[in-house]
């Protein structure tokens, strides 16, 4: 860390990482390195963001004394292996959601950065959004009494091609990890880790969830409904049930919106629409980088701890609806 603040170093060159890096150059944040598999793929992204320096593989990024952060932004089953390598190397990481592709993978990672004194942070923007911290205020301040139930979608109509990361196991692809992530990191946001879990699921030809619904049941009796489809349109709304009200986020939801407050008689209090700069996803930059200014490891907008708890939630959907990786098969 120079007195020009943390240099971040991108773990991948695709659409995410693309945005990702936009956000941070445009929140004033310093962008030193980027790194992928082949150097060429590096060269080019350093060159469309004017970032210094390109590393044709992990490691050598890893290794760059310009970084401080490693943000990992590959597919899910490369998660745990990038992030180990940036571990290793002493760096931060901020490490693109799901955590990893399941909760052994995250007990790992967390406990190695844990030895090393290192933050490591999911990257699950939606936490950090300016909507969001309005309407955990809201939940606090009591405005719409005990929240209950949370009804969540997560809903895209995306590419039906076999060969599509979405359509491919080797990939981690479906439903599930791609998109029921939101509602379902939302639900233990809103609730704490669920003590009962049930999910169905429809999946494609390929053999990845298609679509993926169900419950949670919370300590204390709340609940949460979700779905996830990759081949359904959708308003992609959620709704959060109160004793005393309700609070609708608009669509999308998980991504900068607004919201309304009702009342049990569908009365409106106040709807509110904040400003988001860029598509947000500097907001979860920001939260690292005071992480490491104040000496912490751990996030309390985003625990390391919970994040390895939702990857357990996820697990359980998955034995649900019979969902095995290949490379859990290969591995076990």
């Amino acid at each position: 860390m120079t007195d020009e603040g943390l240099g971040w170093g991108i773990l991948a060159t695709g659409w995410i990482a693309q945005v990702f890096t936009k956000d941070l150059q445009d929140a004033g944040l310093r962008v030193t390195a980027v790194g992928s598999r082949t150097a060429e793929r590096a060269e080019t992204f350093a060159a469309e963001h004017g970032i210094p320096h390109a590393h044709g593989s992990w490691a050598e990024l890893a290794a760059d004394p310009t970084v401080d952060v490693v943000y990992v932004g590959t597919t899910h089953p490369a998660h745990a292996e990038a992030a180990r390598v940036a571990l290793e190397h002493g760096k931060h990481v901020l490490v693109e959601k799901p955590f990893t592709l399941n909760a052994a993978e995250a007990e790992e990672l967390v406990a190695l950065a844990e030895e090393r004194g290192l933050v490591l942070l999911e990257a699950m923007w939606t936490r950090f959004l300016p909507h969001m911290a309005e309407i955990h205020a809201a939940i606090a301040a009591g405005d719409i009494g005990e929240p209950q139930v949370l009804i969540a979608e997560h809903i895209q109509a995306l590419p039906s091609d076999p060969s599509h990361r979405m359509n491919d196991p080797e990939l981690g692809g479906g439903a599930l990890l791609d998109l029921g992530i939101y509602p379902i990191s939302f639900a233990v946001d809103l609730f704490g880790l669920p003590t009962a879990v049930d999910a169905t699921a429809t999946f494609t030809p390929t053999g990845v969830d298609q679509r993926v619904q169900g419950t949670l049941t919370h300590e204390g009796g709340a609940t949460t409904l979700f779905v996830a489809a990759s081949n359904l349109g959708g308003s992609n709304r959620a709704v959060i049930l109160g004793t005393g009200g309700s609070i609708e986020i608009e669509h999308t939801w998980y991504t900068p919106t607004g919201y309304t407050v009702l009342d049990p008689q569908r009365n409106i209090i106040r709807t509110s629409h904040p400003e988001t700069a860029g598509r947000g996803m500097q907001y979860q930059a920001l939260e690292l980088e005071e992480l490491v200014r104040s000496g912490r490891t751990t996030s309390e907008r985003m625990p390391a701890q919970q994040s390895v708890g939702i990857m357990r939630v996820l697990d359980a959907v998955r034995e649900r609806i019979g969902l095995v990786y290949p490379q859990e098969r290969r591995a076990g």
